[in-house]
């Protein structure tokens, strides 16, 4: 595993483990779904990865998937509750498919568009924001669970992108992503990695050892 040199931030994104929805494809947001067996296991097999590194900080979201995510991951007994890392409000989309959605807006694009009665992007945005502000000031590794969406949004605006641009950033569940600084540019916020889920960490590891 990668560790920050110079013991600069570095944040280390877990996405929660699948859910009903997550697999469903309907937009979770503060609807509090626990996960699935597959979601429990997956949430297990980061254990093996993430117990070897030493962390400052470990934050979750409030919500059962990410929490649980976290305690069968080995860190709760290090967690504490940032509400800030909720996934994003969908308000009136909440439950529902994306195909769905756009029988009725063709065009919709919950990075663009915000949801009706939920979060814009801008209050998302704003979110992120607040959590990277609050852990600039830190040094070292922190855990942060939660979510898809707010995921790609913290990492776009990591990079000092706009929060659209998270659309392209995808995560599986349960996958790992770092955030991070240039070596030679610790003033320089990176993506270290991105989306690795357990598997793809063994393969890695596998060929590093070989």
């Amino acid at each position: 595993m990668i560790a920050p040199p110079n013991e600069l931030l570095q944040l280390y994104f877990i996405r929660h483990g699948e859910t009903a929805w997550s697999l469903s494809g309907q937009h979770t947001g503060v609807t509090d779904i626990p996960l699935t067996a597959h979601g429990e296991e997956e949430a297990q097999e980061l254990d093996p990865w993430l117990r070897k590194i030493k962390f400052a900080l470990v934050l979750t979201s409030p919500r059962e998937r990410a929490r649980q995510t976290c305690a069968l991951a080995g860190l709760s007994a290090l967690a504490k509750i940032e509400p800030d890392l909720s996934e994003w409000d969908y308000g009136d989309y909440e439950g529902r498919l994306s195909a769905d959605i756009h029988k009725e807006r063709p065009e919709w694009n919950v990075f663009q568009d915000g949801c009706p009665h939920g979060e814009t992007p801008e209050e998302v945005s704003d979110r992120a924001d607040r959590v990277i502000t609050r852990l600039q000031a830190l040094k070292g590794n922190v855990a942060l669970f939660s979510h898809g969406q707010f995921g790609r949004a913290l990492a776009a605006r990591w990079i000092g992108l706009s929060l659209t641009e998270g659309r392209h950033f995808a995560l599986s569940a349960a996958s790992l992503s770092i955030l991070g600084h240039e070596a030679s540019h610790p003033k320089t916020p990176v993506i270290v990695l991105w989306n690795a889920v357990p598997a793809l960490l063994s393969a890695a590891s596998e060929t590093t050892q070989r």
